[in-house]
C-alpha cells in the first residue's frame, strides 16, 4: 500500500522528480566513469603493434621495488634493458625456439633538411621486424651499411621506393641512405619504424652490448604462457610478457601512467561521492520540505511516522534506481569521453585502452543507490517524526534552525578544515597539496550542514543594505530569503561547492605550479639553449657550440628520475629529479645552486651532488661513498663530491651528465644549456654556426623554462580537469534545485499578482533573490577556497597565491550565468497561468 502510494504520488511532482534524476543521473555516471578510469589502470591494456608476432615478450626488470614497502613497485623513468648473458639465459630455457634482440634508436625522417615527424624510437635491426611480422613488400632487405628498409606507410607518405635516398637524422646527424626495401606489417602500426642492417644498428645502438627487449618464440606445441612462467623462473631480473600485456614493453608510457590515472580516478571519484552527496541531499530535502503540508495531512489522517518515512523513502528509491540504470550509459560515454581527454592533454598515452566492464558498472550504481537511500532516509526522517499540528504550522514558514546533529556535523567539519589547512602550512610544497586540497570538501559539508541558518542570517544581517541598493522590490526578496532559508540553502550548498572546488583547485595547482617551475629552472642558469627535435644532439655539434665565440661554457642536459637505495631516500612512489650536467670547468658551471660544501669541478665519472636538506635526512657528507638506483633500473656506487644548496622542495640530484645519459632510453642529451662569456650574444652566434645540423633551435633562457613548463602542464591538467567536471556537476545540481525551488512557488505569484504585482516585479524580486544566494555561495566558496590556496602559497614560500585573474572573473561571471537565467526561465514558467488558476493549483 505504502509503495502503491509512492508510486501514485511521483505523476504530481514531476518537476522534483525530474531534478532528482537528473542529480542521480549525472552522479551515477561520473562515478562509473570514475570506476572506469581505475580499472583502466590496474589493467593498462596496451595492444602490441610492432611486437605484435611475438607470443612472449621479454624486457628488463620495469619496476623499483620499494625497499621499506617490497610489495609495492613503482615504474622506472627510462626502458631497461637485457645484458648479453641474460639473452642467452632465456635462449636456453626449455621451450624456447628463437630469439630475437630488440634495440631502439632514435631515428628521424629529413624532409628539405628538417624533421618530417616525431623524435620516436624508431630506429631498429632488420631481424626485430620478426617481431611484428614485417614482410617485405618491395625491394631486398639491408644487407650492407648505409642501407635501410622502411615501412609501408611511411614509404607511401614520404614517396619512397626501393633505391630511393632518404635522409634520416640519426644520433644528431644528417645521413643519407639507400632504401633497400619497402616492409608491410602484419597489422598497422602507428609509430614509423626504420630497419638496419646489423652492423648499423650495432653502431647507432646508444646502449651498446645491450637489447632494449627480446621477443621469444616458442617451440611447436609449447604454450606461450607456460614458456613465460619458466623464462620468469629461470632467468631473474626480467619482466616476461604476454598478450596484451606485451603492449607495455613496447610503448614506455603505459606502465608510467598507472599512477596518474589511479590518483585521477581516486581523488575524482573521491570528489564526485562528496558532490553527489551534497547536491543529492540538498535536493532531495528541497523536495520533502515542499511537501510538508501533505505529509502532515497524511498524518493527520491515521498515517503513522514509519508510514511516511516508507514513503517518502520509496519515493525517492523509485526515482533513484531509474536513474542509476540509465546511469550506467551516461557513464560508459563519460568515461569514454574524460579517458580520451586525459589521452589528447598527455596524462596517458594513446596507445592506452579504456577498460570499463561490469565492476565498474556495478560500484557505479551500487554506490549511488546507497548515497540516494541514506540521503532519502535522513530527509524524511525529521518529516515523519512532526506532530501533525506542528507540521501544518510549519509548512508555511519552516524553521531555519538545524537541528544539533547537523550543527555538531558542521563544527567538526569545519575544525577539520582549518586543520587540513594548518598543516598544509608544515609540508613541503611537492606534497602539499595533497593534504590541502580536501580542505574545499570539508568547508563545502559544513556550509551544506549549516546552510539555513546561514541564509537566515545573510537575510538578517544584510538585509538592509540589500534594500537600500535594489530598492523597494528588493523588500519582500530579503523578508522570502529569511522565511524560505530552507529552500534557498539547497541552492547555495552547490554554489558555495563549486566557487569553492574551482578556486582552489585551479589556484592551488597554479601557485604549486609556479613554485615548482621557478624551483627547477632557478637550479640552472644559461644565457642560451639549445634543443633539437632530431632525437639528440651530436658530440661533434657539442663541439662546435662550446668553440663558438663568446660561449664561456656549454653542458649538455639531460633529467631523468632515481632514488637513493643505500641509505634508502624513502621517496617510495615519488622519486627525486636528476639533472645530468657536465662539470665545473674555466667557464664556470650552469648550475645557480649555491655549492655549500665540496666542489663541482669533482663531478666527474662515478659521483654526485647532493642537496644539502637530502644529506642531512641521511646524515650524509662529502666523501661518503652511496648506492643509487637510475631511472632504467641499474644500481650505480656513486662518491658524495658536493652538498648544494637547493630548495627544500623540488631539489634535484645532480649526477655527470655522461653517468646519466648512459641509463636513459636515448641515450643522448636532446639539450645544451651555454653561458656566455662577457655579456655576448651568443644566441644569434650559435644559430648561424648550427644550421645545418638537423631539428637544431637555438633560444634564449626563456626556452628552459618552457622545457619545465611542458612537463608541468600534464600535472596540472589532472587537476583543471577535476575541477571542470566537479564544476559541471555542482552547476547542473544547482539548475536543477532552483528550477524547483521557483517552481513550487507558483501560488505565492498567483497570490502577488492578484494583490497588484505585475509580472516584471515579480520577476525582478526573483532575480533580488537569486542574486542574494549568488553572492553567499560566492562569498562562501572564496573563503573555503582560502583555506587550500593561502597554506599553499604560503608552504611554497609566497604570500599572494599565484594565478590569472580571469579565472575568478570566469567563476563569478558563471555563478550569475547559472543564477539568473534559470530564475527568469523558471519564472515565466511559473507564471503561465491566470493568476486565479495558480492560487488554486495544489501544493505551496
Amino acid at each position: 500500500m505504502v509503495l502503491n502510494l509512492a508510486l501514485a504520488s511521483l505523476r504530481y511532482r514531476a518537476a522534483a522528480s525530474l531534478a532528482s534524476f537528473v542529480a542521480i543521473l549525472i552522479g551515477c555516471g561520473l562515478l562509473i566513469a570514475c570506476a572506469g578510469l581505475f580499472e583502466t589502470a590496474i589493467v593498462l591494456q596496451a595492444q602490441p603493434q610492432r611486437l605484435a608476432a611475438t607470443p612472449v615478450v621479454v624486457g628488463g626488470s620495469s619496476a623499483f621495488k620499494l625497499p621499506d614497502e617490497e610489495s609495492e613497485e613503482v615504474p622506472y623513468a627510462e626502458r631497461a634493458g637485457l645484458a648479453a648473458d641474460q639473452l642467452v639465459k632465456i635462449g636456453a630455457v626449455q621451450g624456447v625456439q628463437r630469439v630475437v634482440p630488440d634495440v631502439s634508436f632514435p631515428a628521424v625522417l629529413l624532409k628539405d633538411g628538417a624533421p618530417a615527424g616525431t623524435s620516436v624510437l624508431s630506429g631498429h635491426g632488420w631481424d626485430s621486424a620478426a617481431l611484428g611480422g614485417y614482410v617485405l613488400r618491395d625491394g631486398t632487405q639491408p644487407q650492407a651499411p648505409g642501407q635501410v628498409v622502411v615501412d609501408s606507410a611511411t614509404a607511401e607518405a614520404a614517396g619512397l621506393k626501393a633505391g630511393s635516398p632518404v635522409d634520416l637524422a640519426i644520433d644528431g646527424r644528417k645521413l643519407t641512405l639507400t632504401v633497400a626495401g619497402v616492409a608491410e606489417p602484419a597489422q598497422p602500426v602507428t609509430a614509423p619504424a626504420f630497419f638496419f642492417s646489423a652492423p648499423d644498428a650495432q653502431q647507432f645502438s646508444p646502449h651498446q652490448g645491450r637489447a632494449d627487449l627480446a621477443g621469444v618464440f616458442p617451440a611447436e606445441g609449447v604454450d606461450a604462457g607456460e614458456l613465460a612462467a619458466r623464462i620468469a623462473e629461470q632467468v631473474p631480473g626480467v619482466s616476461v610478457l604476454t598478450g596484451d600485456d606485451r603492449g607495455s614493453a613496447e610503448f614506455l608510457g603505459v606502465d608510467g601512467s598507472r599512477l596518474p590515472l589511479i590518483l585521477l580516478a581516486a581523488v575524482f571519484g573521491g570528489m564526485v561521492l562528496v558532490v553527489m552527496a551534497l547536491v543529492v541531499s540538498a535536493t532531495i530535502s528541497l523536495t520533502v520540505r515542499q511537501r510538508q503540508q501533505e505529509l502532515a495531512l497524511l498524518r493527520a489522517t491515521g498515517a503513522t511516522p514509519k508510514q511516511v518515512h516508507r514513503m517518502v523513502v520509496a519515493e525517492t528509491m523509485a526515482v533513484g534506481v531509474v536513474a542509476a540504470l540509465c546511469g550506467v550509459v551516461v557513464g560508459s560515454l563519460l568515461g569514454n569521453q574524460i579517458f580520451a581527454t586525459s589521452m589528447s592533454i598527455g596524462i596517458v598515452p594513446d596507445e592506452l585502452v579504456f577498460r570499463q566492464d561490469i565492476i565498474a558498472f556495478g560500484a557505479g550504481v551500487v554506490a549511488t543507490l546507497v548515497i540516494v537511500y541514506a540521503a532519502a532516509w535522513f530527509a524524511a526522517l525529521a518529516a515523519s517524526r512532526s506532530r501533525p499540528i506542528q507540521a501544518l504550522a510549519e509548512a508555511s514558514i519552516p524553521s531555519a534552525k538545524v537541528n544539533p546533529l547537523r550543527r555538531m556535523g558542521a563544527v567538526v567539519f569545519g575544525i577539520a578544515t582549518v586543520l587540513l589547512a594548518g598543516t598544509t602550512l608544515f609540508m613541503p610544497a611537492d606534497t602539499a597539496s595533497a593534504i590541502g586540497g580536501p580542505a574545499v570538501l570539508t568547508g563545502a559539508i559544513a556550509v551544506a550542514l549549516l546552510g539555513p541558518e546561514i541564509m537566515a542570517y545573510v537575510a538578517d544581517r544584510f538585509g538592509p543594505f540589500v534594500r537600500r541598493v535594489a530598492g523597494r522590490d528588493a523588500t519582500l526578496a530579503v523578508i522570502n530569503s529569511r522565511a524560505r532559508a530552507v529552500g534557498f540553502a539547497a541552492v547555495l550548498t552547490p554554489i558555495t561547492l563549486a566557487t569553492a572546488v574551482a578556486l582552489g583547485n585551479v589556484y592551488s595547482e597554479t601557485t604549486a605550479q609556479k613554485a615548482q617551475i621557478a624551483a627547477y629552472a632557478d637550479q640552472l642558469k644559461a644565457d642560451a639553449v639549445i634543443s633539437t627535435a632530431a632525437g639528440g644532439i651530436a658530440p661533434e655539434a657539442l663541439a662546435q657550440i662550446r668553440s663558438t665565440p663568446g660561449v664561456a661554457t656549454a653542458s649538455p642536459l639531460v633529467t631523468s628520475a632515481g632514488w637513493i637505495e643505500q641509505p634508502y631516500d624513502g621517496n617510495g612512489s615519488d622519486p627525486l629529479r636528476l639533472l645530468g650536467v657536465a662539470a665545473e670547468d674555466q667557464g664556470g658551471t650552469v648550475l645557480a645552486t649555491e655549492v655549500t660544501q665540496g666542489s663541482l669541478k669533482n663531478l666527474t665519472g662515478d659521483s654526485v651532488a647532493l642537496p644539502e636538506a637530502v644529506a642531512d635526512d641521511l646524515e650524509l657528507k662529502v666523501g661518503d661513498k652511496i648506492t643509487m638506483r637510475l631511472g632504467d633500473g641499474a644500481q650505480a656506487q656513486v662518491t658524495v663530491v658536493a652538498l648544494l644548496d637547493s630548495p627544500s622542495s623540488y631539489a634535484s640530484m645532480v649526477l655527470p651528465v655522461d653517468l646519466l645519459t648512459a641509463h636513459t632510453t636515448s641515450g643522448m642529451a636532446a639539450q645544451v644549456l651555454v653561458k656566455a662569456a662577457d655579456g655576448s650574444d651568443v644566441v644569434s652566434a650559435l644559430s648561424d654556426r648550427l644550421k645545418d645540423w638537423p631539428g637544431i633551435a637555438v633560444g634564449g633562457d626563456d626556452a628552459l623554462l618552457e622545457s619545465f613548463q611542458a612537463g608541468a602542464d600534464v600535472e596540472a591538467m589532472i587537476n583543471y580537469l577535476l575541477a571542470v567536471l566537479a564544476i559541471a556537476y555542482a552547476a547542473i545540481a544547482a539548475v536543477n534545485t532552483l528550477a524547483v525551488a521557483v517552481l513550487a512557488r507558483r501560488r505565492e505569484f498567483g497570490a502577488q499578482r492578484l494583490a497588484g504585482a505585475d509580472r516584471g516585479q515579480v520577476r525582478r524580486m526573483l532575480f533580488i533573490e537569486g542574486g542574494i544566494v549568488a553572492v553567499a555561495g560566492l562569498v562562501l566558496g572564496i573563503v573555503i577556497s582560502l583555506f587550500t590556496v593561502l597554506p599553499m602559497a604560503i608552504s611554497t614560500g609566497q604570500i599572494i597565491p599565484s594565478g590569472p585573474i580571469w579565472v575568478f572573473l570566469a567563476v563569478v561571471l558563471a555563478v550569475f550565468l547559472i543564477i539568473w537565467p534559470v530564475t527568469s526561465l523558471s519564472a515565466r514558467l511559473a507564471m503561465r497561468k491566470s493568476p486565479i488558476e495558480a492560487v488554486t493549483l495544489p501544493g505551496q
